[in-house]
């Protein structure tokens, strides 16, 4: 796969960097802290993971009324959503705990949902955080279907509409990963990038599909034998779960890329700009002081501080976001930030309004 390389000329970039890592450094130092997982942040994961759990273990061994059923799949939705971006994004990025045992164990939660560890660090970790909103090598930004995030791919005439068929489809995020996971894993086997991570292709498929096949025989498997909903029942209950969990974790990234003022630059072979500072422009913050917000998405409200520091776990996100917001402004670097979640929202339809504008 054709790399990229982020080199400035430009000393105030370098300069930032530097004092920015300077400071944040200083303030763990001085406040005698850990930059991995409090104890609120073990409390937040048992609260995340039995928000899934629970309401699975009252499915199977209650018999409670549809109506209820229906709302306890809803809640297992909300419940994985968070688990995901509170629990599993930390652990995959090494940031919740200083043990390596641990964050796997906890990174495993992601087959929880049925997906899988490996492509996800791939996507995410590697090609996401590296080449943040650049097209052809940022995933999160490619085609979803019919929907266009990038300024960069062709424009389609059903584009102009996007802005409203966009969160139907956002809603089929986790029930595809299903199944693109293995496309996927051979994309990345092609282009080199699991021999980069020392995996072997027929390893992970054995690996994947056996996990999958678990996944399955456990979410559907086990309510068809020790509950008395039908088949059908049972399929519409997991995908209105996952349906639920993939609109939330859909909107929460892409308000952090996919907005106003957040850049989307041609790939070249040298950007010419410092890698954090890419990472400023590309991203954004929003609803800073919405604690419960910030609570349970996982702190990727502040998706800047999460990309310039991504082996910092999230509940310290909101005390360094001050610091950052007052370094790039002292070295004449936008801050990106959206007061409240409806600004980011009507900020991500406005951006999707635009990419489907036909010129």
């Amino acid at each position: 796969m054709q790399t990229i390389k982020f080199t400035s000329t430009i000393p105030n970039e370098h300069q930032f960097v530097v004092e920015l890592r300077k400071k944040v450094s200083n303030y763990f130092k001085q406040n005698n802290l850990s930059p991995k997982a409090n104890d609120k942040m073990v409390v937040k994961t048992i609260i995340l993971l039995c928000s899934y759990l629970v309401p699975f273990v009252i499915l199977l061994f209650l018999n409670v009324p549809l109506v209820l059923a229906a709302a306890l799949v809803v809640l297992m939705g909300i419940g994985i959503a968070g688990v995901g971006m509170g629990v599993m994004h930390d652990a995959c990025h090494g940031a919740y705990s200083k043990k390596h045992i641990v964050n796997n164990l906890l990174g495993g939660s992601l087959y929880l949902l049925g997906s899988n560890v490996l492509n996800w660090k791939i996507q995410h970790n590697v090609l996401h955080h590296t080449y943040t909103n650049i097209s052809g090598f940022d995933e999160d930004i490619d085609d979803k279907g019919p929907i266009r995030l990038s300024e960069n791919k062709p424009l389609k005439w059903y584009h102009k509409y996007q802005f409203i068929y966009a969160f139907i489809f956002y809603g089929l995020m986790t029930v595809t990963m299903l199944t693109n996971d293995f496309t996927r894993l051979h994309k990345y086997h092609r282009e080199g990038l699991l021999k980069s991570q020392n995996k072997k292709i027929w390893n992970e498929f054995v690996k994947m599909l056996l996990r999958k096949v678990t996944y399955l025989a456990i979410i559907i498997g086990l309510p068809l034998l020790f509950t008395n909903y039908t088949f059908w029942q049972i399929l519409l209950g997991f995908f209105i779960m996952h349906w639920t969990a993939s609109i939330i974790l859909s909107f929460i990234f892409q308000m952090a890329h996919v907005v106003e003022g957040a850049k989307q630059p041609l790939p070249e072979i040298n950007m010419h700009v410092d890698w954090s500072v890419h990472q400023l422009n590309t991203t954004a913050d929003f609803a800073p002081n919405n604690k419960f917000l910030s609570w349970y998405v996982g702190g990727l409200n502040f998706q800047i501080e999460h990309h310039l520091f991504p082996n910092i776990c999230h509940i310290h996100y909101k005390n360094i976001a001050p610091i950052v917001e007052q370094t790039a402004k002292e070295f004449g670097l936008k801050y990106n930030i959206q007061p409240t979640f409806r600004s980011a929202l009507l900020s991500h339809i406005y951006r999707l309004k635009e990419l489907g504008k036909l010129n």
